[in-house]
């Protein structure tokens, strides 16, 4: 038996308290092993190398040894040099798809982690946070997808400012994304476009309470004769599409989005940068391949394959996502909308001064007038139209002088104040 100490981990000690209980015929061998949780014929092996070596022959015979599949020190140098000078901040399972993708080194995420954390270049994640029951995802595609705007040092100072729409399926984790300057309604519309042509109209879209989606204004006068709830301008396109707007109260109701968008932001801003990239139309340009690349390696199949996707139809989806807001037309047929001044042409039946029609705003710009659901004919006008003067207006007089009281005015008579006089 060795001399000096001996580190065992916790099996090991249960094993030597027990099988010193066996030696000294405390218990049998057979009840040794039901307590060491191991065949009679292996606990015969432990208790032979038990009285041949003690406590040393218990320890595993590879402890302390290389392992046989251990990377060569020059290579851990090599890779970790090469992370270090040109993918700083790339977490593990990146860094090891850029090394396998540019330079042909394979080496596992989790190897790469311990060599990144003893060497300083990743810091593993803190604590969890509060504990939250998980969602079960929905069952078909379409029925449920998440939009969010996550707002990001994309070009990492390289370029000005961006917003980062993203959409998720709830079912599948397909993804849809694009690049905007702020997360703005035109922004939402552009994105919901996209995703309407590519996979139909979804039943339901989750999204936080922000004013682009969602408002707590009071209803106005219309909204109250009618009986409908106040909603913004792309919670009108969405009635009008039949999707249900749902709001969350929290980002980890809707944690698949905010997921999402903590992939692009570890990812994507990584991929600008060994771009180059600086401007939003190119990264815009970048982004579908970028996303199918995501969508191939983390979507997976929906529980059911039923599509819940709703079909377009004969609905001209660049007139459902747009801006309406009502105008009243004025004595000289003109309509004014955004400080500029519209021509209505003639038609029959169409609107009458002081009535009211529908400027409608599409999303490349163009705009259309509506007398309820007839379009208008007009004509923009260069400058504001001239106002004719009113009928039988009376002429414009003279500004009349100073009135100044004469010598012999009774203002500059002397008053009476009982019997004396004087002047005022």
């Amino acid at each position: 038996m060795a001399e000096g100490m001996v580190e065992m981990s916790r099996r090991e000690r249960t094993r030597l308290v027990v099988l010193e209980q066996v030696a000294c015929g405390s218990i049998t061998l057979v009840e040794g092993a039901a307590r060491m949780k191991v065949s009679y014929r292996q606990a015969k092996r432990l208790a032979a190398r038990h009285r041949q070596w003690g406590a040393l022959g218990l320890v595993h015979r590879s402890r302390g040894r290389p392992g046989a599949r251990r990377k060569p020190p020059a290579l851990r140098r090599a890779v970790l040099d090469l992370i270090g000078e040109r993918y700083e901040g790339f977490g593990p399972t990146l860094a090891g798809e850029k090394l396998a993708e540019e330079h042909q080194l394979t080496v596992d995420r989790e190897t790469l982690r311990r060599w990144m954390t003893a060497e300083g270049l990743w810091k593993p994640r803190g604590p969890e946070r509060k504990h939250r029951r998980r969602r079960p995802r929905r069952a078909r595609l379409g029925e449920l997808v998440q939009m969010d705007g996550s707002h990001h040092a994309w070009f990492e100072g390289r370029g000005a400012s961006a917003c980062l729409m993203v959409m998720i399926d709830d079912a599948t984790g397909i993804r849809m994304a694009r690049l905007e300057a702020e997360e703005t309604t035109e922004g939402a519309m552009r994105l919901l476009k996209s995703w309407i042509e590519r996979f139909g109209v979804p039943q339901a879209l989750y999204v936080d309470r922000k004013s682009t989606f969602v408002t707590d204004r009071a209803p106005t006068a219309a909204e109250r004769r009618d009986g409908v709830e106040p909603m913004t301008v792309f919670g009108r396109a969405c009635a009008k599409l039949e999707i249900d707007i749902i709001p969350a109260h929290s980002p980890q109701a809707k944690g698949r989005v905010e997921r999402a968008n903590g992939v692009f932001q570890d990812r994507w801003v990584k991929e600008l940068r060994l771009a180059g990239v600086s401007t939003i139309e190119e990264a815009n340009a970048m982004l579908p391949a970028f996303v199918d690349k995501l969508n191939a390696r983390l979507a997976v199949e929906a529980a059911d394959p039923i599509d819940a996707h709703l079909a377009l139809g004969d609905r001209d989806l660049d007139s459902i996502l747009v801006w309406e807001e009502p105008r009243t037309v004025a004595n000289d047929m003109t309509v004014r909308y955004k400080k500029r001044f519209y021509q209505l042409e003639p038609s029959p039946g169409g609107p009458r001064p002081k009535g009211r029609v529908i400027v409608r705003r599409r999303l490349d710009g163009s705009l259309q007038i509506l007398d309820g659901d007839r379009p208008v004919a007009w004509r923009a006008l260069t400058e504001p139209p001239s106002r004719p003067p009113a009928v039988g207006a009376a002429k414009k007089r003279r500004p009349r002088r100073p009135y100044k009281p004469p010598p012999d005015h009774p203002w500059r008579e002397p008053r009476r104040i009982g019997k004396t006089t004087r002047r005022s």
